[in-house]
């Protein structure tokens, strides 16, 4: 009898001696149910409480870590929910708060100290400074674009179905009042070999171009509004000309080597040749 158990046991049919570890393997992935993951947080697990040190050490820390330390104190009194974890999350953000006006404070000072960092100089924000200065403004694009008649034009690609053709075009019409350009509308119903030629899908496109040259850029896909035509023709005209550079495409009317010209106090981007030694900008 002994022996026969000994052999039942050695051909597995013993179920009571294997049935854990079978049931143990059948828990894995063959069986369709996951094993359970040793480093997940069981639901029941309650975050230590951070330590927070006094307010004078606080001073001390950088934003990042007091970022740190307000996320984990919100974690951890949104889990105990006691009236003593809320408070001092509360309190933490109210130091952050504190320390957020001081930034601001001392920022102000620091604009007054040095108007060239602040853009209230180049963009004040009372009503009738911003108008005599929008004047300003139209006045030199409205030069410059004038000066340059004679070497650009201004194309309209339109079709003969486009009712936002007979919008923009009147507006065109008022481009050349302004500026003496010529201006051409061409219908790509009619031609429509100039639509794959200069690559225009949409109609209207506006289009800036070079007399005797392959230079051309785009200023406006569909309706646009007469003050923006202006400047972006402006800009693009600037640009072509090589009077600016594209990271200045930006840069509006008299607002050169000021606060809003990118290049105004060097490079900005690796790539520059004036941000390596010896660089000779173009």
């Amino acid at each position: 009898m002994t022996r026969t158990l000994a052999l039942l046991a050695l051909a597995g049919l013993l179920l009571p001696a294997t049935a854990h570890a079978e049931d143990t393997i059948r828990q894995g992935y063959w069986w369709y149910r996951a094993k359970p993951d040793p480093g997940e947080t069981p639901p029941d697990d309650v975050p230590a409480a951070p330590l927070i040190p006094a307010m004078a050490e606080l001073a001390r820390w950088s934003p990042p870590r007091i970022a740190k330390l307000i996320a984990d104190q919100r974690d951890y009194a949104a889990t105990v929910l006691t009236v003593e974890a809320v408070s001092d999350f509360w309190r933490l953000e109210d130091f952050a708060r504190r320390k957020a006006r001081a930034f601001a404070g001392v920022t102000q000072l620091a604009m007054l100290a040095h108007p060239e960092l602040s853009a209230k100089s180049a963009n004040p924000m009372i009503g009738d400074a911003r108008d005599a200065l929008s004047a300003q403004k139209d006045a030199v694009r409205r030069a410059y674009l004038r000066s340059r008649g004679p070497e650009f034009a201004l194309v309209m690609f339109s079709r003969t179905s486009c009712g936002y053709c007979r919008v923009q075009w009147p507006i065109l019409q008022r481009f050349q009042e302004e500026t003496g350009w010529q201006i051409i509308r061409e219908d790509l119903d009619r031609r429509p070999e100039l639509g794959a030629r200069f690559g225009v899908e949409v109609t209207p496109t506006t289009m800036v171009i070079r007399r005797n040259s392959a230079q051309r850029m785009v200023i406006a896909n569909g309706v646009e509004a007469f003050p923006t035509l202006m400047q972006t023709a402006y800009q693009a005209v600037k640009l072509l000309s090589g009077d600016i550079r594209p990271e200045q495409f930006l840069t509006g009317a008299g607002e050169e080597n000021g606060f809003f010209d990118a290049l105004a106090n060097g490079p900005v981007a690796a790539a520059d040749p004036m941000a390596n030694p010896g660089g000779v900008r173009p």
